[in-house]
């Protein structure tokens, strides 16, 4: 393992939330919830900024909500509020709720390879403010990137990911991001994670995979689409799980193409799409607006 030292990242980008905290709300659907929710921020003198939900079935189904509220003196009360909140709807609802301060973003590491679009597209954006997250470090299987990821003062480590047995370099990886991160970005990293490393990492991982899945799994996507014939190209953002490439979906777009267009200029266009879905897919997760339902999501975007 190699380590690059840079000088110390800038500031993080303060964006619009200031004394603002969402709430994410879920179990089955009964009569009251949004009331018993409202009730209990009122209760607290917060303020409803907005409110999304959403129902499988009315009658007993699967229920949803994602409320964004303000309110003065924010990190001094919410443990109260969540308290609160836990007790009024775990008694006689059976709800689970998550609740956090927007005014503290998420701490992110990107892993990347050779393929540097998706990364540098997510540290330009973030150098503009328009991710709310605090990128903790890039993590890489080849030094390549490091002058460019360097140029935007964040961390960049360098640990090789050669052969079957990657024990080594996920034992690194580990080291690196437990207690360091709240979730982390695959931005075309191309290298499987084993189950063990998911389990003992224990925090979100979401990838950019570059077809709109299912199809054209695997190397070469882009040469086997256009001797496929195919008039779409597409990417798909989701979150990583034990079985390969089928973890809940997030985001996914396609670009219309032609029998013209040659596999090389499938591959441009397909990577405009997957940075586009790929910094949808941060921006939601790091706004807490997507949920997790087994293995699909619902996403307030």
């Amino acid at each position: 393992m190699t380590l690059t030292h840079e000088a110390p990242a800038r500031p993080e980008p303060r964006r619009r939330h200031g004394q603002q905290a969402s709430l994410i709300v879920q179990g089955e659907d009964r009569t009251g919830i949004v009331a018993a929710v409202a009730s209990v921020l009122g209760g607290h003198g917060a303020n409803i900024v907005s409110l999304d939900q959403y129902s499988d079935n009315p009658q007993g189904g699967a229920f949803f909500q994602r409320t964004v509220f303000s309110l003065d003196n924010l990190p001094a009360v919410l443990p109260a509020i969540e308290e609160d909140l836990r007790r009024r709807l775990a008694d006689g609802y059976g709800l689970t709720c998550t609740l956090r301060d927007l005014s503290v973003p998420q701490r992110v590491a990107v892993f990347a390879s050779k393929s540097d679009h998706c990364l540098l597209d997510l540290l330009w954006r973030h150098r503009r403010g328009q991710l709310p997250v605090s990128i903790s470090m890039v993590i890489s299987n080849h030094p390549d990137t490091a002058e460019e990821v360097r140029g935007f003062g964040i961390p960049f480590f360098h640990v090789p990911c050669q052969g079957p047995d990657k024990s080594a370099a996920e034992a690194e990886h580990l080291r690196l991001l437990k207690g360091n991160v709240d979730f982390v970005v695959l931005a075309r990293y191309m290298q499987i994670l084993s189950t063990g490393f998911i389990e003992d990492l224990g925090v979100p991982v979401i990838n950019i995979h570059h077809s709109f899945l299912p199809a054209f799994i695997g190397a070469g996507p882009y040469a086997k689409a256009k001797e496929r014939g195919v008039k779409l190209v597409g990417a798909t953002a989701h979150y990583v799980t034990e079985n390969l490439d089928e973890g809940p979906i997030i985001e996914q777009d396609v670009v219309r193409v032609s029998h013209a267009d040659t596999a090389a200029d499938l591959q441009r266009r397909g990577a405009d799409v997957e940075r586009a879905v790929l910094s949808r897919a941060v921006l939601w997760h790091a706004e807490d607006r997507v949920i997790r339902n087994g293995n699909h999501t619902i996403v307030f975007a």
